[in-house]
């Protein structure tokens, strides 16, 4: 097996627009949590990412067109740029590892994504679909243009296998039924079906002659015959028209596939996602490609839209989500944790390779990653998987359980909290020191695995373990009990030994990383 080194890293965070401003409020033991109001008004705490995607205009102007920064402004969801901000940091530890990025070719590779989706973008799609598909329905079903409505308002006739929305006396449901209705009868509309076929006319017209100009003739034909359609016969723009393409760039890959084109790297590049255990799986992929010697550097990572009220809603209603407008901390009262949105991007490479380019290590050694699956329930870990990924990450690693000396739990601040320090109990001693880390910047879904493992690993840079918002007092009881060591509202001297982190995903996905200090 190859050694490998961080040789990059840049986050965005809550109250962290960068890794500077994150290795400083990591020194203090507050919470980063703030008002959500998502729903107007609301109880629920969440990790707004600070961020500005202008702070990296300068250096996209110095490689691109003017025209490239306003593009991904305007085409990019806060998910990807948040990915792409995170990447230019981590370009900033080791000067000239951006060229090397572009010169290694298919021996630098990216494994970057996003866990839980783009939703800001998808969200306001969805809206912007949702009411041009009612103006269309509307308008085609209204009597003028709906010879079968007006047959059947005229005289009657078999009742629509639909409810008639003058019959619901609630609002509500008068609002549900009057959208069925519409769609039925726009189905069914004589004058539409003339529309649709006018339109299938200019739709069949084919490039001729020389294709590059053939294609930009058949376009500009294309588009005045649709204007002329659209205006003939006063209609709504279709419900097809008012969808953005954005939703098509704002897929899982995207922040892969931006990073690749901003770095210019053009080996091989995808998007692992496997919820929160996301960062430290395309950690191990990393390890792998590099143990192959397929790859000298990987770029890896994971971003996350900030919180919205489709990801509060969904954790709430999933019953994981504190809602009483106060901090909730990891193994005290259980009572759920925090939707958080931002991104981590590390650049991950070979050792002696980076030694022989001049190239410094930051932070700890990276040996290995155990992962496992439950193959039990979506949300509810199990004991036997995670115990397995921490097997087997330690056993990689060479080492044996009592040469830990700290290690970083996945805890939510759920019921779940206790079960996972039991069953750490079953792997390692109880004199470990233990951080749980969600109290302070709230659970992305993916990329808060890395914000602990880069947390894990600028705490040995600066020799400490960082604290938590954990107070001695708030400890659950039956935790209490467990008797391990845990890492409270003090910074503490960082163990100069072997350290491990466990991430646990929606899905029963597990993931450990065992990781070292240099050796001096």
């Amino acid at each position: 097996m190859r050694r490998k080194a961080i040789l990059g890293w840049g986050v965005v965070a809550p109250k962290s627009a960068n890794i500077d401003e994150f290795g400083a409020n990591l020194q203090n033991a507050e919470s980063w949590l703030s008002p959500f109001h998502g729903f107007g008004r609301d109880s629920f705490l969440v990790g707004q990412p600070k961020f500005d995607f202008r702070d990296y205009q300068p250096w996209i102007e110095q490689r691109f067109p003017p025209s490239r920064f306003n593009q991904l402004r305007d085409k990019m969801d806060p998910t990807s740029l948040m990915a792409i901000g995170a990447f230019i940091q981590a370009l900033g530890q080791n000067p000239g590892i951006e060229q090397e990025l572009q010169e290694l070719g298919g021996a630098a590779h990216v494994y970057a994504s996003t866990a839980i989706g783009a939703f800001p973008t998808l969200h306001a799609a969805s809206l912007q679909y949702h009411r041009a598909q009612r103006r269309w329905n509307r308008f085609w079903a209204d009597p003028a243009r709906n010879s079968p409505l007006r047959e059947y308002l005229a005289h009657g006739g078999p009742r629509p296998p639909i409810e008639d929305p003058r019959d619901a006396l609630d609002a509500d449901r008068r609002e549900e039924l009057e959208d069925a209705w519409f769609a039925y009868w726009a189905e069914r509309s004589d004058q539409l079906a003339v529309f649709l076929d006018e339109l299938r006319e200019i739709e069949s017209t084919q490039v001729q002659g020389d294709v590059e100009s053939g294609k930009l003739r058949m376009i500009r034909d294309k588009r005045r015959r649709l204007t002329q359609l659209q205006e003939r016969w006063a209609a709504p723009q279709p419900p097809w028209n008012e969808v953005t393409s954005n939703v098509l760039w704002n897929i899982a890959n995207t922040p892969s596939a931006q990073i690749s084109m901003l770095g210019k790297i053009t080996g091989f590049v995808f998007a692992p996602v496997a919820a929160c255990s996301t960062f430290s799986v395309c950690l191990k992929l990393a390890l792998d490609a590099i143990d192959r010697q397929e790859a000298k550097l990987v770029v890896i990572g994971c971003a996350d839209p900030p919180p919205h009220p489709l990801t509060v809603g969904g954790f709430y209603n999933a019953r994981v989500l504190s809602a009483d407008g106060a901090p909730s901390k990891p193994l005290s009262g259980l009572k759920g944790t925090h939707v958080s949105g931002g991104a981590a991007i590390w650049i991950v490479g070979d050792l002696e390779y980076a030694r022989v380019k001049g190239f410094k290590p930051l932070g700890l050694e990276p040996l290995s990653v155990g992962v496992s699956a439950d193959a039990d329930h979506i949300i509810t870990p199990s004991k036997e998987g995670p115990r397995e990924a921490m097997h087997a990450a330690i056993e990689a690693a060479g080492l044996a359980p009592s040469d830990l000396g700290s290690w970083d739990l996945h805890a939510t601040a759920t019921p779940g909290d206790f079960q996972e320090v039991q069953n750490l109990q079953t792997v390692i001693p109880a004199d470990v020191l233990v951080t749980a880390r969600k109290g302070t910047f709230g659970h992305g879904m993916g990329v808060g695995g890395g914000w602990e493992l880069t947390a894990q690993y600028l705490g040995y840079e600066r020799g400490v373990l960082f604290p938590t918002p954990l107070e001695p007092s708030e400890v659950h009881d039956t935790i209490r009990e467990l008797g391990q060591q845990l890492v409270f509202n003090r910074p503490l001297p960082f163990p100069c030994r072997p350290v491990g982190k466990l991430s646990m995903g929606v899905g029963g996905i597990n993931a450990c990383v065992i990781s070292r200090p240099w050796e001096k």
